[in-house]
């Protein structure tokens, strides 16, 4: 029987990328025959009290010998010492989103914590999945990851009905993605204040609860910028709501500092959006040359640059535009990450029997 269990921290439902993916994952093995049993192992991770992780490794290890375990990387990388008890009894397949330790805003000291936490529990892993190829390359180089064990499996990307744009004088910006310091909005607003004489409005969709001090600084900078009537910070949208966003959208942009692939610059793609972003990590890999404009992560200046060319000049739009849509037709969908995901766990089953 295909049968794996798929261990992750918090709610299944949090709406992040890294979330998406494992669900769309999880449905994508149901619907290829997998008996795939859930295993929440609590709340507060990256960061979980004692008394979580103790509960986290219970819960681990009285799991019958022999069981396949796919484990998300948010909280595998802390839970180092249970990684260790479950890898002497059954096969953890590790699901590596984007490595902890390269998370922004966080100190140099917590960061060489995840490091080492996370390259402890790498160590027992018996395999590895990355969401994108940039990922598997850190995991190798900083992680003292063996490459032979490492695969990747891209985030699947719904074909989708492409943008029609928001027919106005004043160009639609759409950004999507949780309010956290890794996103970058900080750069985006300082880099559209020199813009403020272009006619432009800028709508951002994402979770406002994931930081404590990201969407305070971001209301701070609207306001302070005199942005309040051209910025709309809408929170988490549906899946209604967000399919607008996209069709009324002329522009994509998100300056994050850091992906391990970048699910919405693919769901921008999918529509033809011209798409503006950044360098950091996965992302050259999403956005391919002539789909979008990239920028070193954290350049404000060169955010700047690209934000003011894109919106003064229709035919560049035009022209980063059909890139996009030919870089959509080369993206896999859900259905054939969820069958690659699959294959792999198949072949770490027969290698355990």
């Amino acid at each position: 029987m295909k049968r794996v269990i798929f261990a992750y921290p918090g709610e299944l439902d949090t709406p992040t990328g890294g979330y998406i993916y494992d669900r769309r994952i999880i449905e994508g093995l149901q619907t290829l025959g997998w008996q795939v049993e859930l295993l929440s192992l609590g709340d507060g991770f990256p960061y979980p009290s004692q008394r979580t992780c103790d509960e986290a490794a219970e819960r681990l290890t009285s799991i019958a010998p022999g069981t396949l375990i796919v484990m998300d990387g948010l909280a595998l990388g802390v839970l180092p010492e249970a990684v260790a008890q479950c890898a002497k009894h059954y096969p953890v397949i590790a699901l590596i989103h984007h490595p902890l330790a390269f998370e922004a805003g966080i100190s140099p000291e917590q960061a060489e914590v995840f490091r080492k936490t996370e390259t402890q529990a790498l160590r027992h892993a018996k395999y590895v999945i990355t969401t994108g190829p940039a990922t598997a390359r850190d995991l190798v180089k900083h992680f003292d990851v063996n490459p032979d064990v490492i695969d990747v499996v891209c985030p699947g990307t719904a074909r989708a009905p492409l943008a029609t744009g928001s027919g106005s004088d004043a160009l639609h910006l759409l950004s999507v993605g949780s309010v956290t310091p890794r996103k970058g909005f900080d750069v985006l607003l300082a880099a559209l204040q020199p813009l403020a004489d272009l006619p432009w409005t800028l709508s951002i969709a994402g979770d406002l609860s994931r930081d404590a001090h990201a969407p305070v600084q971001l209301k701070q900078d609207i306001a302070r910028f005199g942005f309040e009537s051209r910025v709309r910070l809408l929170g988490v949208v549906d899946d209604v709501q967000l399919d607008s966003l996209y069709q009324t959208a002329d522009v994509f942009v998100l300056a994050s500092l850091f992906e391990g692939y970048g699910m919405a610059y693919a769901e921008a793609l999918a529509r033809g959006l011209p798409v503006i972003g950044t360098t950091g990590g996965a992302i050259p890999d999403t956005v391919p040359a002539g789909a979008g404009l990239l920028v070193p992560p954290g350049d404000v200046a060169s955010l700047t640059q690209v934000l003011r060319s894109v919106i003064q000049d229709s035919a560049l739009r035009a022209t980063l535009s059909q890139g996009a849509k030919k870089a959509a037709a080369l993206q896999p969908t859900w259905e054939a990450s969820a069958k690659r995901f699959g294959d792999i766990l198949s072949r770490q089953a027969i290698l355990t029997r």
